[in-house]
């Protein structure tokens, strides 16, 4: 799950002056006690705040609404999706993101759905890298690194959800493609995905991003966990776990300590993962979503959901949504599209230490040309 940033660094950015201040937005009431009002509604209704008045629309679209939101814990999980379209014409293939928008579906009841196919496409990035990494971090999405022209890139691409706008963010050291990253405490980790053939990517094979400085750092690393091509990554517990050609490794930024998984991990840990209560989740060669129990060192099946879904999941990724699993895959189609799935599952573990998934709901969310894929997934606070 995203790390909230801190109300301080959100309200000091000067784009956060807003006109709200210029009419009243609930007669009677000052408008930071009008403020803190709006900020607690659920974003279901927020269509219906936006047909009030002017003022009303520009305030919900503000810096400083998200930053009120964040200080009383009212912001609301979207999910954000990458898919690789290819384009029957002339074989060429783009990369687009949508939003899974949390305003279609009931607080309480998330079996209304106004639309059945609720994916909003969001304004295209400038770049389109192979083989990024994705975090996120308050309202910002963030795409690190990756190919460009098949040479490595140290960019760093950043979108703002409130906004709409993609913007370039500050150069890492070194480029990189198929790097972990992670965010752990406000800031962003960036793991391998360089070759260590000089002394200069040797010694930036692991960075930190700062957002509030705006500015990246190295992290000293061992010689022995500087694998090159990182395939997964976790953020558990405030440690980071990314899985290489060869094993993993694991880092905690608060005791500045690297180390290794275990066997068991690396053993049963598939491509992406997502992590719910200390618990990483990912789906396996044999088609069943498991999740590793760090206490025990082990994996365990997910219960309760084998009914519900098919028996294979084409493509599967997922994460950690609103402390939901949302799994996300591709299904059958025409001769011509795809349908792109989604579930979204509540789990928890019993009292006997079993994984127990419960399906709340489970849609086709979007129709892809042939040929297409689901890149990657992830949760933004908004």
């Amino acid at each position: 799950m995203a790390d909230h940033p801190s109300p301080s660094s959100s309200t000091s950015d000067p784009t956060t002056t807003h006109h709200y201040h210029d009419q009243t937005l609930i007669p009677n009431l000052s408008n930071d006690v009008a403020l803190q009002c709006l900020a607690r509604v659920p974003r279901f209704y927020h269509p219906f705040l936006n047909l009030v008045s002017k003022s009303w629309r520009s305030t919900l679209r503000s810096p400083l609404f998200h930053a009120t939101r964040c200080t009383l814990n009212s912001t609301e999980s979207f999910l954000f999706l990458n898919l690789r379209l290819s384009n029957p014409k002339d074989s060429s293939f783009s990369f687009n993101w949508y939003s899974l928008d949390p305003s279609r579906i009931h607080p309480t009841n998330p079996k209304i759905i106004h639309n059945p196919r609720f994916l909003t496409p969001i304004k295209s990035s400038p770049s389109h890298p192979i083989g990024a990494s994705f975090v996120s971090l308050g309202r910002n999405l963030y795409v690190i690194g990756g190919s460009v022209n098949d040479i490595p890139s140290p960019n760093m691409w950043v979108f703002d959800c409130l906004t709409n706008e993609w913007k370039m963010g500050p150069k890492m050291r070194v480029g990189r493609e198929f790097a972990a990253s992670g965010v752990i405490n406000g800031k962003i980790y960036v793991l391998g995905g360089c070759v260590v053939d000089n002394w200069a990517r040797s010694l930036n094979w692991a960075e930190v991003f700062d957002p509030v400085s705006g500015t990246w750092a190295t992290v000293p690393s061992p010689i022995e966990v500087k694998e090159k091509w990182m395939h997964a990554t976790g953020v558990v517990e405030g440690r980071m776990y990314a899985m290489a050609d060869r094993g993993g490794v694991i880092y905690d930024p608060g005791m500045g300590e690297w180390g290794l998984v275990s066997t068991e991990l690396d053993m049963g840990w598939r491509g992406r993962a997502a992590v719910l209560d200390g618990v990483l989740y990912c789906y396996d060669y044999l088609g069943k979503i498991r999740g590793f129990d760090f206490g025990e060192n082990v994996w365990k099946e997910l219960k309760g959901v084998e009914k519900c879904l098919p028996k294979f999941l084409c493509g599967a990724t997922m994460a950690n949504v609103g402390g939901r699993l949302f799994v996300v895959w591709k299904g059958n189609g025409n001769g011509k599209e795809l349908e792109v799935l989604c579930a979204e599952i509540s789990v928890k573990k019993n009292e006997v230490g079993e994984l127990w998934g419960s399906i709340m709901w489970t849609d086709v969310i979007i129709a892809i040309p042939k040929g297409s894929s689901v890149v990657h997934c992830l949760e933004v606070h908004l």
